[in-house]
């Protein structure tokens, strides 16, 4: 581990000098790429020398503790040892997990589709209480949100809803969403007081740039009709919305929440692009898990991930049996306390992998 670090260390150096270096400066492409990578290597460096330091301490310590000291110096010096003990170890753990393979997609903005699924209306109003969820999320993380297109049912649920959401390293945490989500509670529309079962499905795609998915114009069957639903006078009489279909993978994505057909169009293209970019790393990332047999946040998207049991106030998610008796607090938009559970996961099945390949 510590000849990885040290390469890192190395590399991290030679990165600081080209970034002063004036033709590096003058290129900006060349600038932005290792600026990135130099900001990528940053936390693990400091922590190396953060651990450097502990251990130089922790032997100056040793090295104290082994001559003739009084009573009340070699406790002191007792207490210290033992603290830069649990320090050196702290850091050899956080050393271990920045090593740790990393998701390229983790830094990505995500486009999130939720759909009503199992359960009519109350399978659709379910849909609009995780949108609401996942947008205070989002608003807490300091991220933002913009729907790109909702097919609301008229009572306040959504049939289907999808958005984007743009800021620092938001796949990273979003991407466990993916999946079934189950809600079992008196629907609003039960008048007899029946607790029911609905489910509603969330999508997390990270999204793609035009530079990494090569659509050719000539594979896609461009549809214009009028909008239909909510959405003001100009529905049904201006043919505003908008289908794309891919051809080659018979992806669809419909868009009719803007005015203009561009605007349409446009919103269209970037929801296609990153559908046809998720299909081809999700199939691949499926020949890995199958060998692996791992698939924690890019699984199967029809399997039941998380349970919201509102009689007894309890949240669990079955993937890593973690159930928490706060649904009010995470309908509220805090996940944290799950999303951090999962990335702990995450990080304990990379290490267990990285052990067996050694």
């Amino acid at each position: 581990m510590f000849d990885r670090l040290e390469e890192v260390a190395i590399r991290y150096d030679e990165l600081n000098e080209l970034l002063s270096d004036p033709q590096v400066i003058s290129d900006t492409d060349r600038f932005m790429k290792l600026s990135k990578e130099e900001a990528d290597l940053r936390d693990t460096v400091e922590t190396l020398r953060s651990y450097k330091e502990v251990v130089s301490e922790l032997e100056d310590t040793e090295e104290m503790l082994r001559e003739k000291l009084d009573k009340e110096m070699e406790e002191m010096a007792k207490q210290e040892r033992n603290a830069l003990s649990k320090q050196k170890e702290e850091l050899e753990e956080k050393l271990k997990i920045l090593l740790l393979p990393k998701d390229e997609n983790d830094e990505r903005n995500v486009i999130m589709e939720i759909r009503g699924a199992a359960g009519g209306d109350e399978a659709q109003l379910f849909a609009s209480d995780l949108f609401e969820m996942y947008q205070k999320y989002a608003d807490n993380e300091g991220w933002k949100t913009e729907v790109l297109d909702a097919n609301a049912n008229g009572i306040g649920g959504y049939k289907e809803i999808t958005l984007m959401i743009t800021g620092n390293n938001v796949y990273s945490k979003l991407k466990f969403e993916n999946g079934a989500h189950r809600v079992q509670r008196v629907p609003q529309t039960e008048s007899q007081g029946r607790i029911h079962t609905s489910t509603a499905t969330v999508v997390v795609m990270p999204e793609a740039e035009e530079v990494e998915v090569d659509i050719d114009e000539n594979d896609i069957r461009v549809d214009i009709y009028h909008a239909s639903g909510a959405g003001g006078q100009h529905v049904n009489k201006t043919a505003s919305a908008v289908r794309l279909t891919h051809e080659p993978t018979g992806l669809v994505v419909a868009m009719q929440d803007e005015r203009s057909q561009l605007k349409n169009r446009e919103k269209a293209m970037k929801v296609l692009r990153s559908r046809i970019y998720d299909k081809i790393t999700s199939e691949a990332q499926a020949e890995v898990d199958a060998e692996r047999k791992s698939a924690v946040g890019t699984g199967d998207r029809s399997e039941r991930i998380r349970t919201y049991n509102f009689p007894q106030s309890r949240v669990t998610d079955h993937r890593i049996n973690l159930t928490i008796q706060k649904l009010d607090q995470i309908l509220s938009g805090k996940l944290g306390e799950i999303i951090d559970a999962l990335l702990m996961w995450e990080q304990s099945q990379k290490m267990e992998q990285l052990k067996h390949a050694e």
